[in-house]
């Protein structure tokens, strides 16, 4: 078993998006090939309505993929298909943008005023990214947990963990995306794909990964030692961790435990012309994208 080092920690930087939601952004619009497939991840987490409901009106995607996890609140979603939906705390939904769509995503709070969701951006490969837009939407009483002996919960939203499919199929990185969370002082070692892209981003609790410069892990040898973690030593919230290869990722969870996104997907390695919304592989296809937009041709006649 190899142990994925930690390749690089940082934390999620606030931004704001749409028509005014403050959200935070782990990562996007900067380097394309840092977590290929992977795009962009917004944390959109409020408990303040007058911050998240301007939501996110109508705009255009094209040559990408979306995919929209809620944790708390609702999200009214409508389409330029005439698709319309809504999507609940611990429901997914997957949007292959392909050819193009214009859509609008408007975000509404529970009864205590609180949004909570996370929007991933999956690149499309040059041979589908004028495919025909498709939506999976996914009630979250569909997506398996699995309970470990350890009590750690694992939500298999795509790929598969322990023998459990998740319900997302179809999708061009064929990625792994779970939802897992660590009860306190647990040392939990994930088998991964070796050679695929992975991170983790850390939203609630705070935990400690293995580090490059050392391959057994800090984690680990405190927890030998049998000394306590430090704040030091600790990833918490709205931290993304990446690492580097391997086959498995080990991590301790801090004394109130830790519960983190976990993601993984092949790497397209392809040219990225990408400006907003809309991602292609070269500067024609990407100006050609923003003159159908100004020409009323964006969306293509469904094949």
């Amino acid at each position: 078993m190899s142990i994925r080092p930690v390749k690089s920690v940082s934390q999620a930087q606030p931004t704001i998006e749409g028509a005014g939601v403050h959200l935070h952004r782990a990562f996007g619009f900067h380097d394309p090939d840092m977590l290929d497939p992977f795009l962009l991840l917004d944390d959109f987490r409020n408990d303040d309505p007058r911050d998240f409901a301007p939501g996110f009106p109508w705009h255009p995607h094209r040559g990408i993929e979306t995919i929209t996890y809620v944790l708390a609140g609702n999200v009214e979603h409508g389409d330029s298909l005439g698709n319309t939906g809504r999507l609940g705390a611990g429901d997914v939904q997957w949007m292959t943008a392909g050819s193009g769509i214009m859509h609008q995503e408007m975000p509404t709070a529970n009864e205590h005023g609180q949004m909570h969701g996370f929007q991933l951006w999956a690149n499309l490969p040059a041979s589908l990214k004028m495919t025909t837009p498709r939506y999976q939407d996914v009630p979250g009483t569909e997506i398996p947990r699995i309970i470990e002996d350890d009590g750690t919960a694992i939500r298999v939203i795509t790929g598969s963990f322990a023998g459990r499919p998740g319900p997302v199929d179809g999708i061009a990185a064929q990625p792994q995306y779970l939802d897992v969370t660590v009860p306190a002082g647990i040392t939990k070692t994930i088998p991964m794909d070796t050679y695929r892209n992975t991170f983790a981003y850390v939203f609630d609790g705070a935990g400690s990964f293995s580090d490059a410069s050392e391959p057994r892990g800090v984690l680990l040898e405190k927890e030998l030692a049998g000394q306590e973690l430090t704040l030091r030593d600790l990833s918490g919230n709205r931290t993304l961790v990446q690492f580097d290869t391997g086959d498995s990722i080990r991590v301790r969870a801090g004394p109130e435990g830790i519960r983190f996104l976990l993601i993984s997907g092949a790497p397209i390695k392809e040219p990225v012309a990408w400006h907003g919304p809309i991602v292609m592989n070269t500067r024609a296809e990407l100006m050609q994208a923003f003159s159908d937009l100004r020409g009323g041709t964006f969306i293509q006649p469904t094949r």
